[in-house]
């Protein structure tokens, strides 16, 4: 049995944020049938990004292998997710997509 996706979700206004565990399609911006909403503010909530694990990682930890990097700064290792590495600070290319 495969693990629902993990998503951050942000209201624009106020800025407070959730983390939503969505099973099938995220819900599109564009279509107002299906939104998640703050509760405190009443504010809809806007997908920021994919969270690590995702659902069809072997893995229950955030940073197994296939979530891992090595920055070309510093040879560390850094999550996949990140744009700066944590150790030296510096930007880290892009990924190239996955098929």
């Amino acid at each position: 049995m495969t693990r629902p996706d993990r998503y951050r979700l942000r209201a624009p206004a106020s800025g407070r944020e959730s983390v939503v565990a969505i099973d099938g399609a995220p819900p599109d911006p564009r279509n107002d049938e299906v939104a998640y909403y703050d509760k405190v503010t009443g504010e809809r909530l806007e997908i920021v990004g994919r969270l690590v694990p995702t659902a069809n990682s072997p893995s229950n930890l955030p940073r197994s292998p296939e979530n891992l990097r090595i920055c070309p700064h510093c040879d560390e290792l850094a999550g996949r997710d990140l744009s700066d590495c944590p150790y030296c600070g510096r930007r880290m290319p892009p990924l190239p997509s996955r098929p």
